[in-house]
């Protein structure tokens, strides 16, 4: 008769064995199409798509009500404006990566806030806020460079991948409690042990698929890709300090830095051809 396992062998067996049947039964699958930069992961996507993007809708309607009540939304029409036109040219590509996003009812709105902040809601629900566009003194280009990478996290779904995933991680961890028979403190120690091995470092990979897909995204609409170097520039800048990258769910702004100027030649021809065809209109 073989030695018993031991408790750290049997958790991580359990583990692994969860996992498996979870993925094996659900199957994985690349929300978007392959493009110069390579963004091809499989996803794990559990959670019904109509359902994230009905919650989102409510989240952004509230966002939206709030802002009017207040008397913050949309300050400025000139400031409006000029994010719709570069919205305009960012989803009119959007086909490439995703065709059923071509159809998505696109929306932009400004909220009057001093936060450095920006985002996309699934279903293509755009929000910026005015500290980010005027504390960074940010360029068309720039702009661009925030709208792809946020248009990116909808195109990728990415909030319904972590829906997906935190049930999967759920449902696991209680097949793996029940399985090697842990205490409570067994079982939360392990939650952390997760979360700092699996979820941190995950969203550290749907950053860096936001930041390279946005890329290749903003110079097909003919915006200079350099743009989102000087972007992250003027964030790091901005920034009092940045979270320990370890514990932090975004890559630190160096390191995206070198990842993007790393991969600007990929996409240089996009932007190359899209100014020329707009010069010759």
């Amino acid at each position: 008769m073989g030695k018993q396992l031991s408790i750290s062998k049997r958790v991580w067996l359990a583990a692994l064995l969860a996992s498996v049947a979870v993925t094996t039964v659900m199957g994985c699958t690349s929300s978007t199409n392959t493009g110069l930069t390579g963004v091809d992961r499989k996803q794990l996507l559990l959670v019904d798509s109509a359902t994230v993007n009905n919650l989102s809708l409510q989240s952004y309607g509230q966002d939206l009500s709030a802002a009017k009540a207040k008397g913050l939304l949309n300050p400025d029409a000139k400031q409006l404006a000029r994010l719709q036109t570069i919205a305009k040219r960012l989803t009119a590509h959007v086909a490439t990566f995703r065709p059923d996003a071509q159809a998505w009812k696109w929306e932009v709105n400004i909220t009057k806030s001093n936060e450095l902040n920006a985002y996309c809601a699934p279903g293509g629900k755009i929000m910026f806020y005015t500290g980010i566009i005027e504390r960074l003194a940010l360029t068309d280009d720039e702009l661009a460079a925030i709208m792809g990478h946020e248009i990116t996290h909808a195109l990728r779904e990415h909030g319904r991948e972590r829906m997906s995933r935190k049930m999967a991680k759920d449902l696991g961890m209680g097949v793996l409690a029940a399985s090697v028979g842990m205490t409570q403190g067994q079982a939360q120690a392990v939650q952390i042990a997760a979360q700092l091995g699996l979820e941190l470092p995950f969203g550290r990979g749907q950053e860096t698929e936001a930041d390279l897909l946005g890329l290749e995204l903003m110079a097909m609409a003919g915006y200079n890709p350099n743009a989102a170097v000087t972007l992250w520039q003027k964030m790091q800048k901005a920034s009092q300090g940045e979270p320990l990258k370890f514990l932090s769910t975004h890559p630190s702004s160096g390191d995206r830095i070198a990842k993007l100027q790393g991969n600007i030649s990929k996409v240089m021809p996009l932007y190359l051809k899209a100014t020329a065809k707009a010069v010759k209109k």
